[in-house]
C-alpha cells in the first residue's frame, strides 16, 4: 500500500516566550491541522513588545546560514507562511527564501504585519513598507488587516463606514499585485467585526462575526495559521475564512470566560480540539 506523504509548512516568524503570538501560536495550530510545522525564527523574545520591557535577540544575521543548510539538505515544503518581519533585511531574506524553495504546488501565505488602527508600527520605515509590497507580490494568499491593506494600496485609512464597493476596489488592487486570494481582516462594523474575502474570478464575500471583548494579541497569527494550513490541505478559501473567523471568535469568548489577561492573547489551547 502506498504511504500518504505528510505535508510541511515553513513558518517564518519570531519566537516569543510569553504572550501567545507568532510561532507559539503557529506551531501548535498548524501541527493540530495534521501538517509538519518547520519554524524559521527571525528573533527571540522573552515576551511580546506590548509589555513595558522585554528581552530581544535579533536573528537576522543567522538566517542566511540557517536557510542555506535547508537548501543543502534539499528540503521541500508544501506551504510557506510569514508573519511579523522586523527589518528590511528580513523581508528581503523571506523574498529570497520564497524564490528558492517555492515549487509549482507550494502555497505561499503572507501576513503583511505592519500596523493597526490606521497607524504603521514605529519600527517600520517607508523603505520596509515598500519591501513588504514586493514580498506580497510573491504570495498566493495574503491576510492584511484594514490598516495594512490601505498602506499596501495607498488608500486613505478610516476606521468606519467602509462600503463593499470600496473594499472590492482595494482587494482588486492587491490582486493585481500578485496574490489571487485576499482576506482583509478586522473591519469594524458596529457590534460586528468583518473579514472581506476576495478571490480572482469569484464573487467576493463579507463574513461578519459578533465582536467579543477587547482586542488581543496573536489573533492575526491564529487566523493566518488556519488559512495557511487549510490551503495546503486543499480546503476551499471560502470555507477556510469562515472557519478561521469563527474559531477566533470562540477563542475570544473562552478567554473572556477564563479571565485571561489581554496581554496573554487568546487561550486557543482550551478549544483547539474543536478546530477541524
Amino acid at each position: 500500500m502506498e504511504q500518504k506523504k505528510q505535508k510541511k509548512i515553513a513558518a517564518i516568524n519570531d519566537l516569543t516566550g510569553f504572550g501567545r503570538c507568532a510561532l507559539t501560536v503557529v506551531i501548535p495550530v498548524v501541527s493540530h491541522m495534521k501538517l509538519q510545522c518547520c519554524p524559521i525564527p527571525t528573533s527571540i523574545l522573552s515576551n511580546h513588545t506590548g509589555y513595558s520591557e522585554y528581552f530581544f535577540d535579533d536573528y537576522t544575521d543567522r538566517l542566511p546560514a540557517f536557510l542555506a543548510m535547508w537548501k543543502r539538505l534539499g528540503l521541500t515544503f508544501d506551504g510557506i507562511m510569514s508573519g511579523f518581519l522586523g527589518s528590511k533585511e528580513q523581508i528581503g531574506i523571506v523574498q529570497e527564501f520564497v524564490r528558492t524553495f517555492r515549487r509549482q504546488e507550494t502555497v505561499v501565505v503572507i501576513d503583511p504585519v505592519m500596523g493597526d488602527h490606521g497607524t504603521i508600527a514605529g519600527t517600520y520605515t517607508e523603505e520596509m513598507c515598500l519591501e513588504m509590497r514586493r514580498l506580497v507580490m510573491l504570495a498566493d494568499i495574503i491576510t492584511p488587516n484594514l490598516t495594512e491593506a490601505c498602506k499596501l494600496t495607498d488608500t486613505p485609512y478610516r476606521e468606519k463606514g467602509w462600503k463593499k464597493k470600496e473594499l472590492r476596489e482595494m482587494a482588486e488592487k492587491l490582486c493585481v499585485m500578485g496574490p489571487k486570494k485576499i482576506v482583509i481582516t478586522g473591519i469594524p462594523q458596529g457590534e460586528f467585526i468583518a473579514n472581506y474575502m476576495y478571490q480572482e474570478n469569484e464573487s467576493p464575500r463579507l463574513i461578519r462575526t459578533h465582536k467579543e471583548g477587547d482586542e488581543r494579541c496573536g489573533t492575526g497569527d491564529l487566523f493566518a495559521s488556519i488559512i495557511a494550513a487549510d490551503a495546503v490541505n486543499g480546503i476551499s478559501f471560502t470555507e477556510s475564512v469562515k472557519k478561521a473567523s469563527g474559531f477566533v471568535k470562540k477563542c475570544m469568548i473562552k478567554s473572556v470566560e477564563m479571565g485571561i489577561d489581554h496581554k496573554n492573547g487568546v487561550c486557543f489551547e482550551e478549544i483547539l480540539h474543536l478546530l477541524k
